[in-house]
């Protein structure tokens, strides 16, 4: 297979360059230049938020794209535009958050989806994702793959969410564990969803996928629990009733990541049904797995994971974290 990204430096566009080049693709990579391609891909350059910014692509053939963008939808459009005569299929990692908020739980694909336009400037997150979806489906049809991913973590995450809850854990002492201990999470390791995706890719589906594990995947207490374990800290897990968290004013999602409240805000983000992408051969690995992997690249970067410009930091500060446990 031949294989484009578009992107392919960072987090989900580099784990589906590495997992192509390991299968023995001819990878392509087209980015800015600000971080180094996988070693074995070719580079193409451009900026495709600039005028003229696509050139390099105005040759060449592929027999897939991958596409991570997130921004102006009608960046997408533009590309896979550009494209379509000249690649088999286009491959866009969309998100769950396409969905109407708020999504109940037990949804699937059909789901109702908010507004978008291919033809959209900068907007607001789940617009621009679904604004990308339809630009590739106005280019591609149904040679446009949909992969409308939940929470994707692991190795090179730049939002920060599995590192800063290890490297919290690793610090030791007590820790404001978010409860119920139990409650259900639901994301995708980036290796996973990698190689989904190129399955998908090599087996010709199209339409909208969610890729997420399946309900009952993990929980709150098996991911920190891991975390714990890998780290071999010291840890206390102070297992904390969402009551208590509210009353300190700690924000959920962000600043105890993955977590939300049970309730309407959870069912959305953790409650997605997921059988399309199993069906269509999905296999999410467990979570002590995922923590594993995370922790072995966090340490071999010094324990400091990359941060998103475009995105807010995330995690508890210490004394936050000290003043809600000595209440």
């Amino acid at each position: 297979m031949r294989l484009l990204l578009l992107g392919g430096t960072e987090f989900v566009g580099r784990a589906v360059a590495e997992a192509a080049l390991e299968r023995g693709w001819e990878v392509t990579v087209f980015h800015r230049g600000t971080h180094a391609a996988p070693p074995g891909a070719r580079v193409l350059r451009g900026d495709r938020t600039a005028e003229g910014g696509l050139a390099a692509l105005a040759e060449g053939e592929w027999d897939a794209v991958v596409d991570t963008w997130s921004a102006a939808p009608s960046a997408v459009r533009d590309s896979a535009r550009l494209l379509a005569g000249r690649v088999g299929r286009y491959a866009y990692v969309s998100s769950r958050s396409v969905y109407g908020f708020p999504t109940p739980a037990g949804a699937d694909e059909s789901a109702p989806l908010v507004e978008g336009s291919p033809d959209d400037g900068e907007v607001p997150y789940a617009e621009s994702k679904r604004g990308g979806e339809l630009a590739a489906l106005d280019a591609f049809g149904d040679r446009a793959l949909l992969v409308r991913a939940g929470l994707i973590v692991g190795r090179y995450e730049n939002i920060g969410r599995l590192p800063w809850w290890l490297n919290r854990i690793a610090r030791g002492g007590p820790v404001l564990a978010p409860g119920p201990r139990g409650l259900a999470l639901q994301f995708i390791d980036v290796r996973d969803l990698a190689g989904w995706t190129l399955d998908a890719l090599a087996a010709g589906l199209g339409g909208p996928y969610d890729l997420v594990a399946p309900p009952g995947h993990s929980s709150m207490g098996e991911l920190l629990e891991a975390c714990a374990a890998v780290t071999g800290s010291d840890a206390e897990l102070r297992w904390t009733a969402p009551e208590a968290i509210a009353a300190a004013g700690i924000e959920p999602w962000t600043q105890l990541p993955f977590w939300v409240p049970p309730g309407e805000f959870h069912d959305a983000m953790h409650g997605a049904a997921v059988t399309k992408a199993p069906a269509a051969g999905l296999h999410c690995r467990p979570t002590a797995d995922t923590v594993a992997d995370t922790w072995a690249w966090l340490r071999s970067i010094g324990g400091v994971a990359p941060q998103r410009p475009d995105r807010p930091t995330v995690g508890l500060d210490p004394q936050t974290e000290a003043a809600a446990l000595a209440g």
